[in-house]
């Protein structure tokens, strides 16, 4: 952090300033994104406490996995709709995709085709 400084005396400066360093021994961390994860296997994790706000550091290498945009639609969701609605079977199913499985959803959009 600070050329010529031994971490001997970069935590005797930390420690001066307030800040408190721990390491931590995770196994694994995860960062959720909208369209992805970030997944850190047996990252070097810190947790820096300043003035009393902890941050935390990871270091290692993440590797990525998407997120699945599939949405799970049971037999019982779809019979739902069609007795709210009275559609097929087909055109349940696709509100409900639609609707990204919120059922209530799928059933107001079809009610308001009517």
């Amino acid at each position: 952090m600070f050329p010529g400084m031994n971490p001997r005396q970069m935590q005797q400066a930390m420690k001066k300033m307030g800040i408190r360093q721990e390491s931590l021994e995770a196994t694994q961390v995860i960062i959720r994104l909208p369209d992805r994860d970030l997944i850190f296997d047996q990252p070097e994790v810190a947790q820096v406490n300043m003035m009393g706000q902890n941050t935390y550091q990871i270091v290692g290498e993440p590797r990525e996995e998407l997120l699945s945009m599939q949405v799970d639609i049971s037999d019982d969701d779809v019979q739902t709709v069609i007795d709210q609605t009275g559609v097929s079977k087909e055109v349940a199913y696709q509100a409900i995709e639609d609707a990204k499985g919120d059922l209530a959803e799928a059933i107001l959009a079809l009610q308001e085709d009517d």
